[in-house]
């Protein structure tokens, strides 16, 4: 009896080997054949306008800063704006002392006066150019004199009227006459060159008195004050800083994949962690020549179009690039990304058949994802549901979304 029974479980074996063999899969595939189609629905694969973009780190600043400081020495003698003042520009910030300034000022036109004073002009004339002046004049009338004496002893000495020597005497004053006549005319270009000295003398001390005003360089806000009254200043002693925070700079790195991208007039957008939610746009200003050597990155600027109160100079920002304005994308609904120990796939239905397909997924629009290297293309169909239950290879019947 037991002999019977070794026989009979041996049967299928050798049953097997008679059949010529078949592999493991062959069953399995034979079972899908005779698996009952699921009904799945699909939805097509599709190319939409995607450009690429790439988010940087930066920052906002301000638009201008300045320490501003006193050009000439002085006792402090008041401040007149304090920290988170706003200030216009050529508003007076600071004063200093102007009594000496004053004395300066004073004896600087006093000495143009007496300069001009010897050309014969007023202090209001001190544009006129005199072609003539008293000590000329007075030289001239002296030299008319001399050589009518010099004349008429030239006609005496002939005849013998007037003694030789005295001759020679009334030549030499004709001659010393023409000589105080050429030294009242390089007297006149002398005291006209001292006039034009004193006038640069006046304009300078004038320039000092009105320096003694410390005044804004542009609109703007002080964000610290330096300096009290009372204290004695040396020449660009810092008092005040200032700035002018609209329109807001945005400086940012660009990498040096994207670099080709960024230039004068493109748009981009960014937003701020003060601001959760919200976006800002800025226009590209200026691109740096060359990169950082260090970093490998291009220094960019770019202007922010509208004026917010919100945004601050110093703020960090994150800064959205167009990298590529025309770039596509195929996209699949959302719902047809499986994924399953972090390995995304998807099922994309071939004659009547699911296949599996290995894929990244990378930007998000809406509903839907863009996939890659999964060699899926536009108009390719892809399960939406029963992903769980669909294995490669298997049959299924269509039921085609109407999304």
């Amino acid at each position: 009896m037991r002999k019977e029974l070794l026989v009979l479980a041996g049967l299928p074996a050798l049953f097997l080997a008679a059949c010529g063999g078949s592999s493991p899969q062959q069953p399995v595939e034979a079972a899908a054949e005779l698996q009952e189609p699921l009904a799945v629905r699909v939805a097509r694969a599709e190319l939409r306008q995607a450009p690429r973009k790439l988010w940087v780190t930066g920052s906002l600043q301000a638009d201008e800063t300045a320490t501003v400081s006193n050009e000439v020495a002085g006792k402090l003698a008041a401040v007149y704006v304090d920290f988170g003042d706003r200030v216009r520009q050529g508003q007076v910030l600071a004063e200093l002392d102007k009594r000496e300034l004053k004395l300066q000022l004073e004896r600087a036109r006093s000495a143009l006066a007496q300069a001009l004073a010897r050309l014969g002009l007023s202090p209001d004339q001190g544009d006129v150019v005199p072609e003539t002046t008293p000590a000329i004049r007075q030289a001239e009338a002296q030299l008319e004199t001399a050589r009518t004496k010099y004349e008429s002893a030239a006609r005496l000495v002939k005849t013998g009227d007037i003694a030789h020597d005295r001759y020679v005497e009334i030549e030499k004053a004709y001659h010393a006459a023409q000589a105080a006549l050429d030294a009242a005319r390089h007297e006149l270009q002398v005291v006209l060159a001292q006039v034009q000295s004193l006038k640069a003398e006046v304009a300078l001390a004038e320039k000092r008195l009105s320096d003694a005003e410390i005044r804004a360089p542009f609109d703007g806000y002080v964000t610290e004050r330096l300096a009290s009254a009372g204290e004695f200043l040396r020449q660009n002693t810092p008092l005040l800083r200032l700035v002018k925070p609209y329109p807001l700079r945005l400086r940012f790195d660009v990498p040096e994949s994207a670099a080709p991208a960024v230039r004068p007039g493109r748009s981009l957008r960014f937003r701020t962690d003060a601001l959760p939610g919200e976006e800002f746009a800025a226009t590209v200003t200026e691109v740096a020549a060359s990169l950082d050597p260090r970093s490998r990155t291009l220094p960019a600027e770019a202007r922010v179009e509208v004026r917010d109160e919100r945004l601050k100079p110093g703020m960090f920002v994150q800064v959205q690039l167009v990298v590529d304005p025309d770039a596509t994308a195929v996209v699949v609904p959302r719902q047809a990304v499986r994924t399953v120990a972090g390995l995304r796939k998807v099922f994309v239905i071939e004659d009547g058949r699911a296949v599996e397909r290995k894929v990244e997924t990378d930007r998000e629009f809406g509903d839907w994802v863009e996939v890659r290297n999964g060699g899926i293309s536009p108009g390719t169909l892809v399960a939406l549901d029963h992903l769980a239950e669909l294995v490669d290879g298997m049959p299924v019947t269509v039921i085609e979304s109407e999304s």
